[in-house]
């Protein structure tokens, strides 16, 4: 899949210092790309967009 496009956004949850940080890339129709900031080039997973929201919401539950 071809990412090239894709506009990355790290957690809010991230802190300033680095660490181990996640970012999103939502602006691709159909796909939802998750990537560690700290490989940018590496690999990257994609979720369709229902299944992104879903697990979203599960966590956001958690305390």
């Amino acid at each position: 899949m071809d990412l090239s496009d894709a506009q990355w956004r790290k957690s809010t949850r991230s802190g300033a210092s680095g660490g181990n940080c996640v970012e999103v890339a939502d602006n691709l129709p159909g796909v939802v790309g998750v990537r560690d900031s700290k490989d940018p080039t590496g690999p990257a997973l994609t979720f369709d967009p229902a299944a992104w929201r879903a697990f979203v919401a599960r966590v956001s539950e958690r305390p």
